[in-house]
């Protein structure tokens, strides 16, 4: 098992990552969300010049705001800075298009981006169409190391859907998604991916990735899950997760994609949406408010020992090391951990001390 973190992408915060490198964390993820966090790359290209074990990349990548040609160009920018320890994470852009109220990549759409992004990071020429119009390119002048595209660079691609699935098992080399401690999840997750491979004709390799995005909480000594302490500490995830779940619904009317834990509230977090000041038209930009980063005051009731169960890791370091063990014997190698800003380095130091360290 590998552990990592999902970073704010905040550009002046590069003394994040060689922090977390010395707390022994194993790779940092850096979101491309252009209306909440600072730019990816500018950001990925200051932690590649701090630190020199950690493991870096795109948490995940936006195809709807960066033509495909520039999203490898990009990585690959970064990868002669870090070579060897770059990767792109890359997926249909969920905050970063819902942020702006606009929908994410269609599968179709997204398919024939990660065919060229795949083939211009391998050096090869592909066919790319650009508003209706079809030309073949190439990555030029290779041989004067503007970027690197002789150390590999894997495509991990974020996925929960089938579909999503499937694609990610036809051009990646890794799959990202939201974790669960149901083995059976991830297994049917697998899949799918493996289906979509068969698809292509690939095989999937034996080190085909798998990472799941959550964050954790260490609970001290008699602490429970209404600590003030462990709600500050995971209430920018639960209400994260409770955003996405509410635009699924708002797209497709079915509250069976409610999950379980989140049905005790469901209501009156729907309620709490319909009656917002926020004219309808505009409602995305009050709903995503604090997107990952910190959970608004109105949104804290939400936040309830069953909704923190349901979508975060907490515990004692002996129960989330039991949770994590179990979880790598269903097939995951990376947990990635997204705290609030505000403690997120508390957070970071705690897991590393009483987890990693024990692990």
């Amino acid at each position: 098992m590998q552990f990592s973190i999902t970073a704010h992408t905040k550009v002046d915060n590069w003394d994040l990552y060689p922090y977390i490198e010395n707390l022994g964390f194993d790779a940092a993820w850096v979101p491309d969300s252009q209306m909440i966090w600072s730019d990816c790359y500018a950001t990925l290209a200051l932690a590649a010049q701090h630190t020199s074990r950690l493991r870096i990349g795109t948490g995940v990548a936006i195809p709807g705001t960066r033509i495909a040609p520039v999203t490898a160009h990009s990585i690959a920018s970064i990868n002669r800075l870090a070579p060897g320890r770059t990767f792109l994470g890359v997926g249909t852009g969920h905050t970063a298009m819902r942020v702006m109220g606009m929908q994410p990549m269609k599968i179709r759409d997204f398919r024939e981006y990660l065919r060229v992004v795949r083939t211009l990071l391998r050096g090869g020429e592909v066919e790319y169409t650009l508003n209706g119009t079809t030309r073949t390119i190439k990555f030029l002048h290779q041989d004067l190391k503007f970027i690197d595209l002789e150390q590999p660079i894997p495509i991990y691609v974020a996925a929960n859907g089938p579909l999503a699935l499937r694609t990610a098992g036809e051009f990646g080399d890794g799959l990202v998604s939201l974790f669960n401690e149901q083995s059976e999840v991830l297994q049917a997750n697998v899949s799918r991916v493996q289906a979509g491979a068969e698809r292509a004709g690939r095989t999937l390799p034996e080190n085909f990735h798998t990472t799941a995005l959550t964050t954790a909480v260490v609970l001290k000594p008699g602490e429970d899950l209404t600590s003030d302490r462990v709600i500050e500490a995971c209430g920018s995830w639960v209400t994260c997760a409770l955003h996405f779940v509410y635009e699924i619904y708002e797209q497709t009317g079915d509250e069976s994609t409610v999950p379980e834990s989140f049905q005790d509230v469901w209501e009156e977090y729907r309620d709490q949406v319909e009656n917002m000041a926020t004219p309808q038209a505009k409602r995305y930009l009050q709903i995503h408010d604090g997107h990952c980063t910190y959970h608004v005051p109105e949104e804290r009731k939400f936040i309830t020992p069953k909704t923190i169960k349901g979508s975060c890791m907490v515990g004692e370091p002996a129960e989330l090391i039991a949770a994590i063990r179990q979880a790598e014997q269903a097939g995951l190698r990376e947990i990635s951990l997204l705290p609030p800003l505000k403690t997120s380095r508390e957070v970071y130091k705690d897991f590393a001390e009483q987890v990693i360290a024990k692990y």
